[in-house]
């Protein structure tokens, strides 16, 4: 479905996204990397449950949020792949506990 107009050159670095390892070329963006291996959906919608991803791609619209190594509400279009990051589809809804750090 995506291609990437600049290929695959460039220093490889592995990426796990959803439990699944990838090899992405060093320096794309998180949601190009992700697209071009198929995985299209970033987090579901917070109240309908739907499938949301990149729209904007530029960091305006919030769709591409993801958690990478255990930090929720990253952007995925604005980060940029590195060598061990894990990446997961983000799962916040309505039902989702929500935790408030003690000030």
């Amino acid at each position: 479905m995506f291609t990437s107009l600049r290929g695959l050159s460039g220093d490889l670095v592995e990426i796990t996204v959803n439990g699944a390892p990838l090899q992405v070329v060093a320096g794309q963006s998180v949601w190009s990397a992700m697209a071009l291996n198929g995985f299209t959906v970033t987090r579901k919608a917070a109240v309908s449950g739907q499938d949301r991803s990149a729209y904007c791609a530029m960091g305006v619209c919030f769709e591409c949020l993801v958690e990478i190594d255990g930090l929720p509400n990253q952007q995925a279009c604005l980060r940029r792949v590195s060598a061990g990051m894990v990446i997961n589809t983000q799962h916040i809804t309505e039902a989702s506990e929500v935790y408030h750090a003690e000030l």
